[in-house]
């Protein structure tokens, strides 16, 4: 659990670091306000590029909490520039990477509750969070915030989404 958790989230928060790096310096080479790029959507009744960072590190730092038994910590919710942003993910990482391992492992059969924005709550397992609603929500708005800034002209490949290879060992 923890290797499914943990271990994917953290290097692919360190690939949202790289994009939002990646935006700040085209921001800068075109002179464009950096504020333009964090406003900017795929459709008007999406999330735009910040809400999209946002809500990434939402469900990697809330499903781990959740699966470690730890209370996530918390964040503003609007008002925050791309290097406020920058900073957000690295809390995130260094939230995630501070959880027990043995606590996530043992996780698996584990109920937990997910309280969503609106109060409303859904009870999972800690795998089912984990396999069916955290690692897919995380990587629908990761993937999003990449698309964003695809769009908006910073030059990017999938390599720049996946990050360096990852192995064993």
């Amino acid at each position: 659990m923890h290797e499914a958790s943990v271990g994917v989230f953290v290097p692919y928060l360190h690939n949202l670091s790289s994009l939002l790096d990646r935006a700040t310096a085209y921001a800068e080479s075109k002179g464009i306000d950096p504020a333009v790029l964090l406003g900017m959507r795929l459709y008007p009744n999406m999330y735009d590029l910040r809400q999209q960072v946002a809500e990434a590190v939402r469900h990697a730092v809330v499903g781990c909490g959740l699966l470690a038994g730890r209370d996530p910590p918390g964040f503003a919710e609007a008002g925050f520039d791309l290097g406020e942003l920058k900073s957000r993910v690295a809390a995130a990482i260094g939230f995630l990477e501070s959880l027990p391992r043995e606590a996530i492992d043992g996780a698996a059969d584990r109920e937990v509750i997910f309280r969503f924005r609106n109060g409303r709550e859904r009870t999972f397992s800690g795998r089912t969070l984990l396999l069916s609603f955290s690692v897919p929500q995380f990587f629908f708005h990761v993937t999003t915030a990449y698309d964003i800034l695809r769009h908006a002209g910073v030059e990017l490949v999938k390599k720049d989404f996946l990050g360096p290879p990852r192995g064993e060992g």
